[in-house]
């Protein structure tokens, strides 16, 4: 037996990132061999985790906001330990 469908919204964030790939990379290439096809998706998802901007990040790649928001979530938690003590 198959799966009980769900609403498209239960995986946007997938549903968005592969409609992102087909649009930006897979529709404008032919691969040859599956594993042609498989290296350059490793590629585009390299690409875009760490050089394409989002603008729901600020217009920065996924990687630069991770560092940023573990940064400041580092400088709160400091300033939480020296004012409970």
């Amino acid at each position: 037996m198959s799966r009980k469908a769900t609403p498209p919204y239960d995986n946007a964030c997938v549903e968005s990132f592969f409609a992102t790939l087909k649009k930006e990379y897979i529709y404008r290439f032919v691969f040859r061999t599956k594993a042609e096809a498989i290296e350059a998706i490793d590629f585009y998802i390299q690409f875009y985790n760490r050089k394409r901007m989002h603008s729901t990040l600020g217009y920065a790649s996924p990687i630069e906001y991770e560092k940023a928001y573990e940064q400041a979530h580092r400088q709160d938690a400091k300033k939480n330990l020296t004012t409970s003590a």
